[in-house]
């Protein structure tokens, strides 16, 4: 399959097969590549949380508003997280990347206000969310990309310290009878020409 057949046919999930388990090899997978997952100057102002454990996924259900159903019928869940702290970041800067992407960080970024730059952290994790629904789609997992969550709950369920819930996605099989799918509910996107401008 193509990668735009596979984009063709995936959709957002409704409906999981909770007994059909992803390949753990799979899951290995998707950690390196949300981990190679591209950043403005390599920043990488995000945190992954993985979670299987039927009982955390049990807790993050009832603060994920309507979606509880799928995180209690998935198989993980991938908690998205930008950090929070920008004296965390600083130090991440500073220690884990070339002198030049600290010093571009230092004229550029820093002296934006703090919201502002908390709000370029989460532009950078949803870069990542994009490359992991893509990556899925490649792979013939499912997922259900979602915003619908009590993030702070999130966070103290998950114990993140220095770091805020934005985002997280359910993966898994799909039900056949799951009537999201394509094959039961066409895609619906506007026209290419409205989309896609050439010049």
């Amino acid at each position: 399959m193509s990668f735009l057949q596979s984009m063709q046919h995936r959709y957002t999930t409704k409906e999981y097969n909770g007994s059909k388990k992803i390949d753990p090899q799979k899951i290995d997978d998707l950690k390196e590549i949300l981990r190679l997952s591209p950043s403005s100057i390599n920043s990488q102002p995000w945190k992954f949380t993985f979670v299987s454990d039927e009982e955390t996924r049990r807790k993050l259900s009832k603060v994920s508003q309507h979606n509880t159903d799928k995180l209690l019928n998935c198989d993980t869940v991938i908690v998205f997280s930008r950090i929070e702290s920008i004296s965390l970041f600083e130090e991440q800067v500073k220690n884990e990347l070339p002198p030049a992407r600290f010093d571009y960080y230092e004229s550029h970024l820093k002296p934006l206000p703090a919201e502002e730059l908390r709000t370029w952290f989460g532009k950078q994790v949803y870069l990542a969310l994009g490359i992991l629904l893509s990556a899925c789609a490649e792979m013939g997992v499912d997922s259900t990309p979602m915003e619908g969550i009590e993030g702070e709950k999130y966070d103290d369920i998950l114990g993140l310290k220095g770091y805020r819930t934005l985002v997280a996605v359910t993966i898994g099989h799909r039900t056949e009878g799951d009537y999201n799918q394509p094959s039961n509910k066409p895609k619906l996107r506007m026209n290419i020409d409205k989309v896609v401008k050439i010049i």
